[in-house]
């Protein structure tokens, strides 16, 4: 099993979501989250003086499949995150020892 997290651009979560809807993926977990990289930041004007602005808002998505579905997973999220400029986001991807779910006990695949 993988744990794949997907850091994108806000305003990408709908689109993103709807593709790994249509690809079957049951669950995700979608988070708030600021930061940058190559992206830097910006600076901002606020009642006449300058700011800046060095951790941008970002969605960070988090799916667990199985190893098959991984990468469909992975090209899903590309394909419908991607704007082609520089803070596009950025994909993890960690294997999984065990999964377990709390209501039932199930554990492995079952559990996802």
């Amino acid at each position: 099993m993988k744990k794949i997290e997907a850091i994108i651009r806000h305003f990408k979560l709908d689109e993103v979501k709807d593709a790994l809807n249509a690809r079957g993926i049951k669950g995700m977990t979608i988070t708030e989250v600021r930061g940058f990289g190559r992206q830097k930041g910006h600076t901002e004007t606020y009642r006449g003086t300058e700011y800046s602005v060095d951790f941008l808002p970002k969605v960070k998505i988090e799916v667990v499949v199985g190893d098959d579905d991984a990468a469909g997973v992975i090209d899903t999220i590309v394909a419908s995150a991607r704007t082609g400029q520089v803070g596009d986001g950025k994909i993890f991807v960690t294997q999984l020892a065990d999964v377990v779910r709390i209501r039932t006990g199930e554990t492995s695949a079952a559990a996802i």
